[in-house]
Formats: structure tokens, C-alpha cells, sequence
């Protein structure tokens, strides 16, 4: 794509010099992406289940924590608490997310995050060739390596945090 975007995502890509394309997101008339993004990616010989999400959580002791994971599983909670010795966990509120990572929701990305938040990767996340993650601009994705984000996702601890 011709698309040219910026963010904290795009610039720490360019200044570990990652080739990523821009994937742009429709609105709906309300500004929110599009829900059949599936079909989108599907439409563009991308594969739909290659998408990291970015699930923000809100420990007991007040934390966030972002678990990056691709596909259509479901975190499973127990391992989750188990992974940051937490006995309470919930799914962060919608006015949290931007409050917590600086992004609003749908454009939320597993990397460019603030320090605060901790982050936790699926192997999931890392199991197809390409990947689709959140731009940090709403209406806009970016495509990358899986082999990419891993490099830049290095000091992430990754596990089995999904439940099929």
C-alpha cells in the first residue's frame, strides 16, 4: 500500500529498520473499524486468524497488562494469574484502554507501549509467516514478519495464555 502513517508503532519499526505494510481499516459512520475485517483480510489474500489482538487486563494490584495473541482463542485466566502472581485479573474497562496504553481501542498494538503496562505474548502470536497489528492510528493496521515482531518483542515473556 501506498498508505503512509505515524505513530510510536511506525517509528519504532522504521528505527529497527521493519519492513511493514499499512493495511487500511474502514470506518463506519460511528468512526469505528469495520466488524467484517475477516472478509477484508480475506479479500486481500491476507489470512484473518494472523491478526494480533491486543487484550488489556486489570490485575488486583491495580496493573495493566496486554496479552498479544493471534487466532481465535480465549485467554485462559488461570495461567495468566498464575504468569504474574495475581490471585484477581479482569478484562480492562473501554475507557481504561486509552487511559492505560495511550491508544484507543482498535488500534491498540502489542509493542510502542508505555512502560507501565506489562506485556505477555501467546505463542499464538508468532506461529504464522506474516501478522497483522495495530497501527496506534484507528482505521489502519500494519503487516510484518512474525520473525519481526519477535525481534522486537524480545524481552516479552512468551507462553500458552490461550485456550482453544
Amino acid at each position: 500500500m501506498s498508505q503512509t502513517i505515524s505513530s510510536p508503532v511506525t517509528e519504532l519499526l522504521a528505527n529497527n529498520a521493519i519492513h511493514y505494510d499499512v493495511i487500511e481499516i474502514p470506518l463506519s459512520e460511528d468512526k469505528k473499524p469495520i466488524r467484517n475485517l475477516e472478509e477484508l483480510l480475506s479479500g486481500q489474500g491476507r489470512d484473518p486468524n494472523s491478526v494480533v489482538r491486543s487484550l488489556l487486563f486489570k490485575t488486583g494490584s491495580d496493573k495493566f497488562v496486554l496479552l498479544a495473541v493471534a487466532g481465535g482463542g480465549r485467554a485462559d485466566w488461570a495461567a495468566l494469574r498464575k504468569q504474574l502472581g495475581e490471585k484477581k485479573l479482569r478484562m480492562a474497562e473501554f475507557d481504561e484502554v486509552s487511559e492505560a496504553t495511550g491508544y484507543v481501542v482498535g488500534a491498540v498494538p502489542p509493542i510502542a507501549l508505555p512502560e507501565t503496562v506489562t506485556v505477555l505474548a501467546d505463542n499464538s502470536a508468532f506461529q504464522f509467516d506474516q501478522v497483522i497489528i495495530g497501527s496506534g492510528v484507528l482505521g489502519y493496521a500494519l503487516a510484518l514478519s512474525a520473525n519481526n515482531l519477535q525481534k522486537v518483542m524480545s524481552d516479552v515473556p512468551v507462553g500458552e495464555f490461550v485456550k482453544l
